[in-house]
């Protein structure tokens, strides 16, 4: 039976190697977290879009051989498609090397903009000559994925759900989109933290609800579980899910989802736990 920690994406985003460090160095903590991933079998690695410095410090704290599948993101289309095409040819020679597995557009509103079609063509050609596996595209609930997929025809496509927002999962939609042949990576499980808080400390815009989240972690408790277990169990769970991403700030956050993630997955009501609240969960995920 395959692990579920190979379902499982690390993101850089929380590496803050643009920050001064106030303790251990921030790179020397990146390269851990990124060799303890690459010692567990973690699959993808989501470079998303850095500067230049944090990117030719990541290049040098990638294990070698490099063990993931790197993803990266272009910079928006307006500039046109052949500044992007510059841009992101630097970005990967920055990481130190020759081809990623999956380049993402930045959003499905930069796709329906003027140069989204001819941004999407120059990463077609990218696509053609080997300097990525896949290309894909980053949306949100509200963005119709599906309509946006049989346009474009994504060979991957990036989208949230979580516990708490489980929109695209009930409607069908991750689904449908597995079953046309895109490769579907789930993002924002943690719900930025949200499931982590005490409902006193819950975002202005979810405090309606409040009620809800608590349940949620009340049912959570009475399963003999925590929240760091219920989330990912959920996520790594979803038969649509080809990638699960994480974001983690330290070795010890790292080992602490690796640990999570190995165990079985609580047996709970996942229904029970999805929140009703479209404007908040887009305002929240897009933190």
């Amino acid at each position: 039976m395959t692990s579920p920690i190979t379902k499982l994406g690390l993101g850089s985003g929380q590496f803050s190697l643009d920050q001064p460090a106030r303790g251990r160095p921030r790179d020397a903590e990146a390269r851990d977290i990124l060799a303890i991933a690459a010692r567990a079998g973690v699959s993808v690695l989501e470079v998303g879009r850095h500067s230049q410095g944090v990117e030719l410090t990541m290049g040098q704290l990638i294990p070698k051989p490099n063990p993931f599948r790197l993803t990266v993101t272009t910079v928006r289309p307006d500039r046109g498609p052949d500044f992007a095409e510059a841009e992101v040819r630097a970005q990967i020679a920055r990481l130190g090397v020759e081809a990623v597995d999956a380049i993402f557009a930045p959003s499905a509103t930069d796709m329906l903009s003027p140069g989204g079609p001819a941004l999407w063509d120059r990463l077609r050609a990218l696509k053609d000559q080997g300097l990525c596996r896949k290309i894909g595209v980053s949306v949100y609930a509200s963005d119709d994925p599906l309509g946006l997929a049989r346009r474009f025809k994504p060979d991957v496509v990036q989208a949230p759900a979580s516990l708490l927002d489980q929109r695209l999962l009930l409607d069908g939609t991750l689904a449908e989109l597995a079953g046309m042949g895109v490769e579907v990576h789930l993002r924002s499980i943690f719900l930025n933290g949200v499931l982590f808080l005490p409902p006193d400390r819950a975002p202005s815009h979810l405090k309606a609800a409040a009620g809800r989240i608590s349940r949620a972690r009340r049912l959570i408790a009475e399963g003999r579980s925590d929240p760091l277990q219920a989330a990912l169990g959920f996520a790594l769970s979803r038969p649509e899910a080809a990638a699960v991403l994480v974001d983690v700030a330290s070795a010890a956050e790292m080992s602490a989802v690796l640990a999570a993630a190995a165990s079985p997955p609580p047996d709970l009501d996942w229904d029970e736990m999805a929140l009703d609240d479209p404007t908040a969960l887009d305002t929240w995920a897009a933190a």
